[in-house]
């Protein structure tokens, strides 16, 4: 276990200052614009969403945690960009003209 945490140091460090990063840029948008980003999150959720698929197709059969956390990437990915799609749409409705 120590090990592995040694040899992954680096990318560990990364992960948790992209946390960080992440957190303090999100904090700082004004709430007016929380749902035009979402909108532009959901062309990342995609980018996961394909990423998760190379990750499934590339893992051995028998190696069920990359299966399984490839698979709930592809559910939980999805999810957001459906839900960031009707998000959006309610907002443009928002600005159609009422019959």
């Amino acid at each position: 276990m120590f090990s592995w945490l040694s040899l992954h140091q680096e990318m560990i460090y990364i992960v948790i200052l992209s946390v960080f990063l992440g957190i303090e840029v999100i904090g700082r948008v004004p709430s007016v614009l929380h749902t035009p980003l979402m909108s532009g999150a959901n062309a990342i959720h995609g980018v996961v969403i394909i990423g998760a698929i190379i990750v499934m197709g590339k893992a051995e059969s028998n190696n069920l945690l990359a299966l399984t956390l490839g698979f709930l990437a592809v559910i939980l990915g999805t999810l957001n960009v459906v839900g960031g799609f009707v998000v959006t749409d309610r907002m443009l409705e928002m600005f159609k003209k009422k019959k």
